[in-house]
């Protein structure tokens, strides 16, 4: 397998004065800049004494500053540790202390919100925004700043050129990444993401849909999930492709016009914005009882399946040769339209811990309601014993698989079986020819519209600790997190609650909770159940009942 800072040193050599990251609207930066800022920052890195295995963390919103701070951090063999822009303040600190990181690279308006007493170990703080030093230590580490370009034209008197760019290659077992799971600040799961778990995912999109310097790509999904990072991001920059970053969630129009500007040769997205895009451009069209008399006609009804294809691929800017959804089950009679329009559709199947992919297949052998099949650097297997038919839980192994939980034990043992295949919380069959289907979900999680996982014990937890509320359940409806919550009647009552009342105090909870959530986790609605929820046997909740 060929080490992804290979392919990243043929493209940066290859595409040396072509666009590599850009900001949509904004700043574009070449395959040269790319690779002299990461030069500059390693000059930086070695004056402040970092060593190889440190850690370097990033918290900001995509933007091609973003990128060049990972790769700086990534090929000066730092561990890189991305946290979300969107988590809490409180968990934003807790991750940085928690990960270890010396160095820090956040956007200004998130510093603003941080408490640098409760990260000891950080010496600078660096703004993403412009790399102005936002912290630093002392005054002679702050300095080092101001005297780069001077100390990197010293190093480089003939200039920095194509032959000095050469990144480590002998690195595939050691830690590169850590990527936290979620903003817990009480035994968070930071994934211990090798080099080799990049590589494998980098070989496998480069071999089965490969991008080159002519191709270009929006980056959407968030930069801090392995999905947005490695799809987005990694695997098509080794390809020499360029890469448009929005900054932010896009409105539908600002998405739209850019896909339409860039004209990307690849989405990655989630089922929920493809069920919507059917749902409000097309299902209106195809419900129409005329249309419903063609589109039941042979040879007439490919025509307009056809045309239908065509106004949506065009939407996308035309020049897409695959759409890649991932992270949860598309809607099955969405699935079936798109099949017959022949839309470039995949439904893929990865997770933070196979650095993400662990299933794939190309649209055109796809097979409905299926994740694909098992990469090619990972076996899957089935925990049960006819896994063609009974289902169990799914398992996996392989290059791409993580090395554990960052300073979690506990954690990291429960992962793994006895004979070291990871558990991954998902319940499934395999059929003969290897085509996986998840039945259900062992975990809880909720894929939130623009990719970020939403892990509803979290929500309860705060709930759960507000007075009058006794137990609750989150559920996504629609896109909505709706909190469905049993109250202590006879206390509220007690208390002097009733009727407008308890809505009062109830909307009260809800604002407070949110207060202390990411915005892409906030409740839209608390519901009041009227009995206690059903439990198992062993006293949990049975959440099927509730979604």
């Amino acid at each position: 397998m060929r080490h992804y800072f290979s392919r990243l040193e043929d493209a940066i050599k290859s595409n040396w004065d072509s666009p590599a990251l850009c900001n949509y609207q904004g700043d574009t930066f070449t395959y040269c800049n790319l690779a002299t800022s990461i030069a500059k920052f390693h000059l930086l890195f070695e004056m402040l004494g970092i060593r190889k295995g440190d850690k370097i963390s990033i918290c900001a919103k995509n933007s091609a500053r973003w990128g060049i701070a990972f790769f700086a951090s990534n090929t000066y063999e730092a561990v890189t540790v991305p946290i979300l822009a969107d988590f809490h303040p409180d968990s934003i600190n807790s991750l940085v202390n928690h990960s270890e990181s010396i160095l820090f690279f956040t956007d200004t308006d998130i510093w603003k919100k941080l408490d640098i007493s409760k990260m000891p170990k950080i010496m600078m703080v660096i703004s993403a925004t412009d790399y102005s030093v936002l912290y630093a230590r002392d005054k002679s580490q702050a300095s080092l700043m101001d005297g780069l370009q001077d100390a990197f034209n010293k190093k480089y008197p003939m200039g920095f050129t194509r032959d000095n760019v050469s990144y480590p290659k002998d690195n595939d077992k050691e830690l590169a990444i850590i990527n936290y799971t979620s903003g817990t600040t009480s035994a968070p799961k930071g994934v211990m993401i090798r080099y080799e778990c990049l590589s494998a995912n980098v070989e496998f999109g480069q071999s089965r849909l490969p991008s080159y310097p002519e191709d270009k790509i929006v980056s959407m999904l968030p930069m801090a999930h392995m999905y947005g990072m490695m799809f987005e991001f990694i695997y098509p920059l080794c390809g020499g492709t360029s890469i448009y970053f929005l900054g932010k969630t896009p409105t539908p129009a600002l998405l739209l016009g850019a896909l339409k500007e860039i004209k990307p040769y690849l989405i990655i997205t989630v089922p929920l914005v493809m069920e919507k895009i059917f749902k409000s451009a097309v299902l209106p069209v195809i419900k129409k009882p005329a249309m419903k008399i063609l589109t039941a006609i042979p040879g007439i009804n490919q025509l307009i399946f056809s045309k239908i294809r065509t106004k949506l691929l065009t939407a996308f800017g035309g020049n897409v040769r695959s759409i890649i959804m991932g992270g949860a089950a598309l809607n099955p009679d969405v699935e079936k339209w798109f099949k017959k329009f022949r839309l470039p559709f995949t439904v893929g199947y990865g997770m933070t811990e196979a650095a993400p992919l662990l299933a794939y297949e190309a649209w055109e052998k796809f097979v409905p309601k299926s994740c694909g099949k098992a990469v090619d650097s990972a076996e899957v297997r089935i925990d049960s014993e006819d896994p063609q038919r009974i289902v169990g839980e799914i398992q996996a192994r392989g290059t791409n698989i993580m090395s554990g939980y960052y300073k979690n034990e506990e954690a990291t043992r429960a992962a793994f079986t006895d004979d070291g295949w990871m558990n991954t919380g998902d319940l499934g069959i395999i059929d003969d020819a290897g085509n996986i289907f998840i039945r259900g979900r062992s975990k809880n999680m909720i894929l939130s519209s623009n990719g970020q996982n939403i892990y509803p014990e979290e929500i309860e937890a705060a709930l759960n600790n507000q007075p009058y509320i006794l137990e609750s359940v989150v559920i996504d409806r629609s896109s909505r997190l709706v909190a469905l919550v049993y109250l202590d009647s006879d206390k509220m009552k007690a208390d002097g609650f009733d009727g407008e009342g308890v809505s009062e105090k109830i909307s009260e909870i809800m604002n407070i909770v949110n207060k202390g959530l990411p915005s892409y986790s906030k409740l839209a609605k608390i519901e009041i159940m009227d009995e206690p929820f059903a439990k198992t046997p062993k006293m949990s909740i049975k959440r099927f009942l509730y979604k």
